[in-house]
């Protein structure tokens, strides 16, 4: 039974049952709502901001499918493969790269309108690390604001969603045996409520808000993998954190995901000089993997003493603002015209390849509670994500975890009174303790690790984890900032633990792959983080 500070007496809460609840409600949220409500189940959707408030309205790639005749299962699920490092699941790859095709189906069948060519069939576009062109997208660089706007209206007319907008998760609730029992949660207006479940699907997205540059949305600081890791849940992998590649840059201006559609049209990376630097870094240049390409731009930076690269798109044969309207409209607002100016870039950390341990469904080791979409480790990536895996991966497994429930008795949905003497509550200046920590994790814990420096960043996180314990008064913020140092830590400690270089985790220290590692699992053992480091002979014994 959960004992949280949330400021409220336990008496004072009040309760609603469902037979799920699911938080967040981007492609892989609401794509397993509208699963579960298809087979009768009563769904609680809880979204921490307005229904196009998600990872997925941010998304500027596309959905990754075999369409085509010169395409295949096995061909995309051997790009999938080749991409993660040795580490993806083959079942895993295999069953979500067979359910693109029905994805897309559902998509067009809720509304949603893709690029096509003069013959009516689907324009497909090419990404890294993908031989063949099988990405769907939207008005070029605007796909992810089309899925969410199809699957919104999807569940707008299904009667057996109820939606919580502007709410906000604080935990996962649990019997002392930690068998799940709902999810305690505040309510836009500020009420604390207990949604009694048997089941919890965490679908809250990834965490890039824990560094300085990110093209993730404010909302996106991690608070499934931490509500999962307090559940008791095992996560999975938190090292691999792909960085990237483009990013707009503008001192004082958002970081603007410029999508890799753009450099599979064409567009190529240049330097101060105008050199384009790509081609002595990977047979591929700029279709490169995200990872050797972010690399490629890091280490050109601090060669030149730079704070960003260029990205040329002149030499394109169709017009890149017909092509590419989104990104030309926010170029233009700072004078950019992209047909003509070299365009500002970096890198920012875009996608959180590992997370809650889960099976093919979502069942994470914690009874009860699923997870799935970013926060969720299925096996799809291994060590790196391939292009527009992403919202194929959502889709198909949220419709998967859906279809899989079967909902038991939830018991009550009790939060304990904290007792006993309290702790001196403190007040800081939340909004400094952010931003050291984002520029400590970018500094320390970014595109290129070494030990040392993990070492330094782990002692500091610890210390801010320690002060923000007893913080006043318990508000989102604040739970966020938990949140957000809680994963920070995870992430810098399975980082120190993976001594070798491979596919998102870079170590200087230790710059080769080494042949016999496999997963790190992190879980929080009485409150402290337990990292442990899984290699071949011991999986195999």
């Amino acid at each position: 039974m959960n004992t949280l500070p949330t400021g409220v007496p336990a008496e004072r809460i009040a309760t609603m049952r469902f037979d799920v609840v699911i938080v967040g409600g981007g492609a892989a949220g609401a794509s397993c709502a509208l699963s579960a409500a298809a087979r009768g189940l009563r769904v609680a959707l809880v979204a921490k901001g307005c229904s196009t408030d998600t990872n997925t309205s941010w998304a500027r790639g596309g959905v990754a499918a075999v369409l085509s005749q010169d395409d295949s299962f096995d061909q995309h699920r051997a790009d999938t493969l080749a991409c993660g490092g040795d580490l993806c699941d083959e079942t895993v790859v295999r069953a979500v790269v067979e359910g693109g095709p029905r994805a897309i189906e559902r998509l067009i069948s809720l509304g949603a309108t893709f690029d096509r060519r003069d013959c009516g069939s689907l324009s497909l576009g090419r990404e890294g690390g993908h031989r063949r062109h099988r990405i769907v997208h939207a008005a070029g660089d605007a796909t992810g604001p089309e899925v969410q706007q199809a699957l919104r209206r999807g569940v707008q007319h299904a009667a057996r969603i109820t939606t919580f907008q502007n709410a906000f998760a604080l935990d996962v609730l649990t019997t002392d045996d930690g068998s799940v029992t709902g999810l305690l949660a505040t309510l836009d207006g500020g009420q604390v409520v207990a949604f009694e479940a048997s089941d919890v699907v965490l679908a809250t997205g990834g965490a890039g808000q824990i560094y300085r540059e990110t093209t993730n949305p404010v909302l996106a600081t991690g608070d499934g993998l931490a509500m999962g890791l307090r559940a008791g849940a095992t996560a999975r992998d938190l090292e691999f954190y792909q960085f990237h590649p483009t990013c707009l840059y503008i001192a004082g201006a958002a970081r603007v995901l410029i999508s890799e559609i753009v450099r599979g049209g064409g567009g190529v990376l240049r330097d101060k000089h105008g050199d384009r630097f790509m081609l002595e870094a990977h047979p591929d240049a700029e279709l490169a993997p995200r990872d050797v390409v972010t690399r490629a731009i890091t280490t050109r930076m601090a060669a030149h003493g730079e704070t960003n690269v260029f990205l040329d798109l002149s030499d394109i044969a169709s017009d890149p603002h017909t092509l590419y309207p989104g990104i030309s409209r926010t170029c233009k607002a700072f004078g950019i015209d992209i047909a003509r100016d070299p365009v500002p870039v970096r890198p920012g950390a875009h996608y959180m390849i590992g997370g809650l341990r889960t099976d093919l469904d979502g069942r994470t080791s914690t009874s009860g509670l699923w997870a799935i979409g970013e926060c969720a480790s299925s096996g799809l990536h291994g060590a790196n994500r391939m292009g527009s895996n992403s919202l194929l991966e959502g889709l198909v497994i949220g419709d998967r975890c859906g279809a899989a429930i079967e909902p038991g008795r939830a018991g009550p949905a009790r939060v304990r009174s904290a007792s006993g003497e309290s702790s001196p509550q403190v007040r800081l200046n939340l909004t400094d303790l952010t931003y050291s920590m984002k520029s400590l994790m970018w500094r320390q814990v970014g595109v290129e690790r070494r030990g040392e420096q993990l070492r330094e960043a782990a002692l500091q996180l610890a210390f801010w984890a320690t002060v923000t314990r007893n913080l006043a008064p318990p508000e989102p913020q604040a739970w966020e900032l938990r949140n957000m140092l809680l994963l920070a830590q995870a992430i810098t400690d399975s980082a120190a633990h993976r001594t070798e270089s491979r596919g998102a985790h870079y170590r200087i220290d230790y710059p080769d792959q080494d042949a016999t590692a496999l997963h790190t699992d992190c879980r929080l053992v009485e409150g402290t983080l337990q990292v442990d480091s899984l290699r071949k002979e011991e999986a195999s014994a």
